[in-house]
């Protein structure tokens, strides 16, 4: 008995622990691995992958490869041998045609594809269709251009089934110029330190998390402050409405955020009849309305949680505070804000947390715009660079790094909340009096 009560703690927190690890620790551990990676959509996640393209064959003249070797490597060719009729006949040709093509073209070899038509186009049972020649030119096309070969044994292979012979020096060279698999390296960090966008990113980011938190939790103080002394019925109205930014599907309030700052939106239509000059406002103050529309969803969270840390506060103590004569201000200021250190501590740092992480408004607003960079902060720029860009490229391990970064950033951040609010005196135990 006394063994499986000591374990039950181990047994309460195992599934949080279970939670943490796979959902935090692991994909963090990762990124951090990631980050040292040159990993993009066109290396893939995987091994190696070896292909023949336009950009290596331009590589390899630029080496100084044998020019009778590159004109190899680029070269397709049309052999109608024993393979290639195999696979013509799964074609499903009319057997006239494929009897033609039986009896006339096995074993010619056609230089290119505009020559292997037009000797089907002599054939008395020619195809008929392009569609069909087009069957049989994929059928005995023989090439390494484009083709994706995972190990160098089959790169090797695939090379001299084509004719291609070379020593062991030259393919080696071929295997360096052809692969295109991600490799180990710590580019991106240099590449971040030197990139001239770094700083205007990290600006972005500090203005915009610094203005919306002062925003959301002054806001969410404010709103729960006021509430608390209101009527009953009246409080549970206004906290009610205050909540529908948060259960707004996102894309709904942005429309709505858009609708109202456009150059025909309610905004411009009101300050019209004042004489001011309609205009797309979102465009012209982003910043604005990107940490307002923010502001609003946060300090939603953040009232639910001041209300609840107001109406715990015992109602003897504001009472006795009431009777010595203390105004509502001076309630707030020496008994209210001392006793919800602890709440202000949570609100504050998650608040933080997740405006350095979170993108989804700005992304829907802004895109990072207008412009370029006006908005991109530094959690937008890593789900650009990674997930979702204009340049065709996804850099995974780029993106992976920018991730690394806001990592580091709300470890730090975490730290000095803890140190500010003196978060060892918030869990101390109370002394007791005798």
């Amino acid at each position: 008995m006394h063994l499986s009560r000591s374990l039950l703690p181990v047994w309460f927190m195992l599934p949080a622990s279970i939670a943490v690890t796979m959902f935090f620790v692991i994909p963090v551990f990762m990124t951090f691995v990631f980050s040292f990676t040159s990993m993009t959509s066109d290396t893939g996640i995987l091994g190696n992958r070896y292909v023949v393209s336009e950009s290596s064959i331009r590589d390899m003249i630029d080496e100084g490869l044998d020019a009778t070797l590159v004109v190899k490597l680029g070269t397709r060719v049309f052999t109608l041998d024993e393979v290639g009729m195999a696979r013509v006949r799964k074609i499903g040709l009319e057997p006239s045609v494929m009897k033609d093509i039986e009896k006339t073209m096995s074993g010619q070899v056609f230089a290119s594809e505009k020559a292997l038509f037009a000797a089907l186009k002599l054939l008395n049972n020619r195809p008929r269709k392009f569609k069909d020649r087009k069957a049989i030119s994929k059928s005995v096309v023989s090439t390494v251009m484009n083709r994706e070969f995972t190990t160098a044994k089959e790169f090797r292979t695939a090379l001299v089934s084509f004719g291609v012979k070379v020593d062991e020096a030259t393919f080696d060279r071929l295997l360096k110029l052809t692969n295109t698999s991600w490799a180990w390296t710590t580019d991106n960090y240099v590449e971040l330190l030197a990139s001239e966008f770094t700083v205007k990113v990290m600006a972005n980011t500090a203005f915009y998390v610094f203005l919306t938190l002062f925003f959301n939790v002054g806001l969410a103080l404010m709103l729960a402050l006021t509430t608390f002394y209101m009527p009953p019925g009246q409080s549970k109205f206004f906290r009610a409405v205050w909540l529908i930014p948060r259960i707004s599907p996102s894309v709904i309030y942005v429309m709505l955020w858009k609708w109202f700052t456009f150059d025909s939106g309610f905004m411009s239509y009101f300050l019209g009849t004042l004489g001011v000059e309609p205009q797309n406002w979102l465009n012209e103050f982003p910043w604005t309305f990107v940490i307002i529309a923010n502001g609003f969803v946060g300090a939603s969270m953040g009232m639910i949680i001041f209300a609840s840390a107001v109406v715990a506060i015992p109602a003897d103590v504001l009472r006795a505070a009431e009777v010595d004569g203390a105004y509502a201000w001076q309630q707030v200021r020496h008994i209210i804000l001392p006793l919800m250190a602890w709440p202000i501590l949570f609100v504050t740092s998650y608040q933080t947390l997740s405006l350095l992480t979170s993108f989804e408004y700005i992304l829907l607003l802004t895109d990072g715009g207008p412009g370029f960079f006006t908005t991109e902060t530094w959690a937008l720029n890593a789900y650009h660079t990674a997930l979702s860009n204009y340049f065709g490229n996804l850099r995974y391990g780029m993106g992976a790094t920018l991730a690394v970064v806001l990592v580091v950033v709300g470890i730090a951040l975490s730290l000095l909340y803890l140190r500010l609010f003196d978060f060892k005196k918030l869990v101390a135990e109370p002394p007791i009096e005798n």
